[in-house]
């Protein structure tokens, strides 16, 4: 990526035989940094509470996947400094703080019919787990609300400790943060009025105004598409803070259709009877919980916990949320078998 970038802003630049020199010494340099900083990382970790690598998670550069599915360390059940920071808090402050959504429905969202209004969904159940192992009580979290568009923020900015919101991996992302091994898979969709003509991400779009959240994979696809033609250059594209923002823009014709995770689409067909998915999926995405770049410690304990959770726990979520909306066949929506940049 980085190699591309600085060999498009050398052209003109001393000829043809000079920009490729360049190219050839920027690769070069690329290839052979992970050699020059391969012992500052620290020792490999494995489950049983080693010494934990203090290095960074790969950046974007190196990132070899889309989906960044080995750019992730390995699980550990070790506390570290950002686990012991956590630990080490007094009172009431002694929680977990999670950056979640609480309007998505059945991923993260507050029941109108519970008294209480405790936030519920998919997500939530991941949370109350993570809470769980690191803090011995599943409820010693403390919820922050946050759009779309601030989920990278509220983590450089230390306002939370992990966000858990249908935050999809990928590797540009991994310039900000750090993610965990995925813990689904979903894919972009196109969510429109039953009435609507547009039968998917294609030509039907044309002269068609479309929603997306800002910082969102959708966004990210549909402003290149437009450009490389795999959609008509004649969308027109709103951009909202949240992502539920667009269901609301669509309600009120504002948007002819939503671009946006098929599993939350999938949702908001269901609190809403009059849309509906229209063609299959578009790109193939995997959500991860996002944390801080420098929390190698706390993204390996995630890790450990998702490897116990994936074969206790996520599939009896799984039919208690999203069953009802994705279906009661969970296949397509689990992670592949993840791996890792340090082995256990």
């Amino acid at each position: 990526m980085f190699v591309r970038r600085l060999c498009i802003s050398l052209r003109g630049w001393g000829g043809v035989g000079a920009m490729a020199l360049a190219c050839v010494l920027a690769l070069a340099f690329v290839l052979l940094l992970p050699l020059t900083q391969s012992h500052g990382e620290g020792g490999d970790a494995g489950t049983g509470g080693q010494k934990l690598a203090t290095g960074r998670q790969a950046r974007a550069d190196s990132c070899v996947d889309a989906q960044a599915q080995n750019q992730t360390w390995a699980p550990s059940g070790a506390d570290g400094p950002t686990i012991d920071a956590i630990k080490a808090r007094k009172g009431a402050a002694r929680k977990l703080v999670v950056g979640v959504d609480q309007n998505s429905y059945r991923w993260g969202y507050r029941n109108p019919n519970d008294s209480g209004g405790d936030l519920e969904g998919f997500d939530i159940d991941l949370v109350h787990r993570i809470a769980q192992d690191i803090l011995g009580d599943a409820n010693d979290v403390t919820f922050k609300a946050i759009p779309t568009s601030q989920r990278i923020p509220a983590l450089q900015q230390g306002r939370v400790d992990m966000v858990v919101r249908t935050m999809t991996i990928t590797c540009a992302r991994l310039d900000d943060v750090a993610f965990s091994a995925p813990y689904f898979r979903t894919g972009q969709q196109v969510l429109a009025p039953k009435s609507s003509p547009i039968t998917g991400y294609n030509a039907t779009l044309a002269d068609k105004r479309v929603c997306a959240a800002a910082s969102s994979t959708a966004l990210d696809d549909v402003t290149a598409d437009r450009k490389s033609g795999r959609v008509p250059s004649s969308v027109a594209v709103t951009v909202v803070p949240n992502q539920l923002d667009c269901l609301v823009r669509l309600q009120l014709g504002e948007v002819d259709a939503v671009i946006t995770d098929g599993a939350l689409a999938a949702s908001q067909a269901a609190q809403d009877p009059t849309v509906e998915l229209k063609g299959a999926a578009f790109t193939t995405e995997y959500y991860g919980v996002a944390m801080n770049r420098e929390a190698t410690d706390l993204v390996r304990r995630v890790n450990q916990i998702l490897v116990e959770y994936r074969t206790d726990g996520w599939q009896a979520s799984y039919t208690k949320w999203l069953s009802a909306t994705l279906g009661a066949d969970s296949t397509a929506s689990k992670p592949p078998a993840p791996q890792y940049l340090r082995k256990s």
